[in-house]
C-alpha cells in the first residue's frame, strides 16, 4: 500500500507540472517542447520503476511464504537468522536492497508462524522526482493448530516386490515419509499414521487369537490332524470318514485373515467393501483366520509411536499374491476402528481431521478369498474405493510398474479427494523403486505441509 501510495502521489506531481506548463505563454517552441519532454519521460519512466518493484514485491510474496512453511516444520529453531537464511535461498533478487526478515511462533488459538519481510528497490526514473527508493514488504501466516491427520499406509508386500530393488526403495521411501509426518506434527494428537502390509491376507497380529471377532471355521477346518489317521489332512475329510479330528490351538495361528464374507463368495452385507463393524456370531462381519503360507509382517493400528512404526517397515519381508483389496478395506478400517484396530481418540470439535490412505503396489491384483480371475477382483476392490470416497477420505494410489504391466485403470479410478472421484492428481505411475522414494516424499509434503492462511 505505501508503495502504491507513493506511486500515486508522484503522478500528481506530474499532472500539476503539466497543467503548469499547458498554461505558460512565454518563450518559443521549443523552448516549450524541451520543458514539456522532462515531465513525460518522468511519467514513463516511473512507470517503468513502479513496475519494477511491484515484480520485486511479488517475488517476496513468494519466497516469505516458502520461509515459512519451511519453518512450520521445526518450530523449536524459529529464529531471525534462520529465516533470513531461508528467505536468502528463494530469493534472487540482487537489485532489492535492505532486506529484513522478522519471524515469530505462537500456540494461542491454534499454532502459527507469522513471517514479516521488508526492503527497498532503487529507482531509476524516479530520482528526477526525488525518490531515489520505494519500500516494499510481504507478510505470511502459516497456521495448523485447527488441522490434524489421520494416515494409513497400505503397502504390497508381495512377492513380485522383492525384484529391483523395490522393497528396499519401498522402505526407505516410508520411512522418510514416517519422518515428514513426524515433523508436522506439533503435538502427539496431530498426526496418528497406520501401517498395513498386504499380500493375499493381512497379518492383524496372532496375539489377538483369543478375540471374539475371528472366524476360526476355515482355519480349524485345515489345521491339526484326524487322530490315528494321518491321511485324512482337513476336517471335513476326517469326519466324513467317521474319525474324529484333533484342532490345532489357536495360538499357534500366524495372525493371516482372509477377505470378510461368505465361505464361497462375497456376502450380501459387502463386508469385503465397507467397515462394517465386526459383531460376534455374525460370520460375514468377522475375520475368517488362514494359516496362509506368506503371511505379512503383522499390521499396526493408529499410532504415533514413530520407532515401533519404523520397526514395522524395517521387517517387512515380500511375498505371496496380490490382493490390494484386502488391504485396502483394513486399511480404512484402521482409520474408524473395529475389529482388530481400536477406535480412534475421540475427535476435538476444535480440530479439522483429515483421513488418508496411501495404497502402493507393483502388480495388478491375482488373488482373493473367493477369485483367481483380475476382473471379479478389481470390482469388489473398487466398490471398496467408491466407498472410502463417499465417506471423504482421500486415497492416493501408487503403480510401480517395472515389469511393463498395463497401467491400472483400477488404481486410475480409485484415487480420488473429497469432492474429486476420480482425482488424477492423486494416482502416480512409476517405472523404476527409485521413484518410490521422491513420490513418496512428495505425497508427504502434500500432505503435511502447512497451508498457508494469509
Amino acid at each position: 500500500m505505501a508503495m502504491r501510495a507513493s506511486f500515486l502521489t508522484l503522478i500528481d506531481r506530474l499532472r500539476g507540472r503539466l497543467r503548469t506548463l499547458g498554461g505558460a505563454d512565454g518563450g518559443n517552441v521549443l523552448m516549450t517542447f524541451a520543458l514539456a519532454i522532462i515531465p513525460i519521460i518522468g511519467f514513463v519512466g516511473s512507470a517503468v520503476d513502479y513496475s519494477r518493484a511491484n515484480s520485486a514485491k511479488a517475488a517476496m510474496q513468494a519466497a516469505i511464504d516458502a520461509t515459512g512453511l519451511i519453518l512450520s516444520k521445526n518450530t523449536s529453531n524459529i529464529t531471525k537468522q534462520r529465516a533470513t537464511d531461508i528467505f536468502n535461498a528463494q530469493f534472487h533478487r540482487p537489485d532489492v536492497l535492505n532486506i529484513d526478515v522478522n519471524p515469530s511462533y505462537t500456540t494461542t488459538n491454534g499454532s502459527q508462524v507469522v513471517v514479516n519481510a521488508t526492503a527497498t528497490v532503487p529507482m531509476t526514473f524516479m530520482k528526477v522526482m526525488g525518490y531515489s527508493t520505494i519500500g516494499i514488504n510481504a507478510s505470511t501466516t502459516i497456521k495448523w493448530g485447527n488441522s490434524r491427520l489421520r494416515v494409513a499406509l497400505v503397502l504390497d508386500n508381495t512377492g513380485s516386490m522383492s525384484q529391483s530393488g523395490k522393497l528396499t526403495a519401498l522402505k526407505t521411501a516410508t520411512n522418510n515419509l514416517l519422518g515428514q509426518l513426524q515433523n508436522a506434527a506439533t503435538t502427539n494428537a496431530d498426526v496418528y499414521v497406520s501401517i498395513i502390509p498386504f499380500s493375499k491376507d493381512v497379518n492383524i497380529d496372532p496375539a489377538n487369537y483369543s478375540a471374539n471377532w475371528i472366524d476360526w471355521t476355515a482355519w480349524d477346518n485345515a489345521n491339526g490332524n484326524c487322530v490315528n489317521h494321518s491321511s485324512y489332512t482337513t476336517k471335513t475329510a476326517c469326519q466324513n470318514a467317521s474319525h474324529t479330528w484333533s484342532a490345532a490351538n489357536h495360538n499357534t495361528w500366524n495372525g493371516c485373515v482372509m477377505d470378510r464374507g461368505d465361505p464361497n463368495a462375497p456376502s450380501s452385507l459387502n463386508t469385503d467393501t465397507n467397515v462394517t463393524a465386526p459383531v460376534a456370531g455374525n460370520l460375514p462381519t468377522m475375520f475368517p483366520a488362514e494359516q496362509y503360507g506368506s503371511c505379512t509382517q503383522a499390521a499396526m493400528p493408529l499410532s504415533y509411536n514413530w520407532s515401533a512404526m519404523t520397526t514395522v517397515v524395517n521387517n517387512m519381508t515380500a511375498n505371496g499374491n496380490t490382493n490390494q483389496g484386502i488391504g485396502l478395506a483394513l486399511g480404512w478400517m484402521s482409520l474408524v476402528g473395529g475389529g482388530p484396530f481400536p477406535t480412534p481418540p475421540a475427535y476435538d470439535s476444535n480440530y479439522q481431521y483429515s483421513k488418508i490412505i496411501i495404497l502402493l503396489t507393483d502388480g495388478l491384483n491375482t488373488q482373493n478369498r473367493w477369485y483367481t480371475n483380475q476382473g471379479q477382483i478389481d470390482a469388489r476392490q473398487q466398490l471398496t474405493c467408491n466407498n472410502i470416497n463417499a465417506a471423504g477420505v482421500t486415497l492416493y494410489t501408487v503403480q510401480v510398474n517395472t515389469s511393463g504391466d498395463p497401467t491400472s485403470q483400477l488404481l486410475r479410478n480409485c484415487a480420488g479427494s473429497p469432492g474429486k472421484y476420480p482425482d488424477a492428481d492423486k494416482f502416480f505411475l512409476l517405472t523404476s523403486a527409485s521413484e518410490i522414494i521422491t513420490t513418496f516424499q512428495q505425497i508427504g509434503t502434500a500432505i503435511s505441509n502447512l497451508r498457508v492462511a494469509q
